[in-house]
């Protein structure tokens, strides 16, 4: 039980760091660079990616001796596809100015290249309890970032976090963080800053 539960806190803990799907793995670029202009925004790109990547992986391991080889893929963009569905209307619905905010980049998740990857690479090839640690880690290792570039750029940009005003009015924002330029650049200094702790902890 203890190598059990030791091995699937090393899958969860991958995710979160070691294998982190933004500053290791570089993927899901675009709506890192393109919907960080703020940490709500952030916050909400990861957890609706969070939502659909940690219920496709759940199905799909459940399901992945009866899906026929030949259409595999099709199968799993037909699952990713259902939850990206429900997370579009349900934001919609609920969380209008959000969604008005990220715009298209909600039903883009269907072909983030971290959902499907994930699928391909891990649920259709492990049990459903690993897939959950593998979803859940991965979910808070792509949130963390897409939420802190976000802060960062917001408060730069904005001067404010989650719209709190921080900075007062003397504050002469830097505009270029909230544009595509400061997105890169921002992501840049972070994967830096990130590649020198791991080099100071080995």
């Amino acid at each position: 039980m203890a190598v059990k539960f030791k091995e699937l806190f090393s899958v969860f803990r991958n995710g979160i760091w070691k294998e982190n799907p933004i500053m290791v793995l570089v993927i899901g670029m675009c709506p890192t660079l393109a919907v960080t202009n703020s940490a709500e925004n952030g916050l909400a790109m990861g957890l609706a990616t969070a939502f659909v990547l940690i219920s496709s992986e759940i199905v799909i391991s459940t399901i992945k001796n009866f899906i026929p080889a030949n259409v595999r893929i099709p199968s799993f963009i037909l699952i990713i596809a259902t939850f990206v569905t429900f997370t579009d209307y349900f934001v919609k619905a609920f969380f209008p100015t959000i969604a008005a905010s990220l715009s298209i980049f909600i039903p883009l998740i269907v072909v983030n290249c971290l959902i499907l990857g994930r699928q391909e690479a891990f649920a259709s090839k492990n049990p459903v309890h690993k897939s959950i640690a593998d979803a859940v880690g991965m979910s808070i290792g792509f949130t963390w970032v897409l939420t802190l570039l976000g802060i960062i750029r917001e408060f730069f940009g904005m001067g404010s976090v989650f719209g709190l005003q921080i900075l007062g009015e003397w504050y002469n924002p830097m505009v270029i963080m909230l544009l595509p330029g400061g997105a890169f650049l921002t992501l840049g200094l972070m994967v830096g800053i990130y590649n020198h702790i791991n080099r100071e902890v080995e």
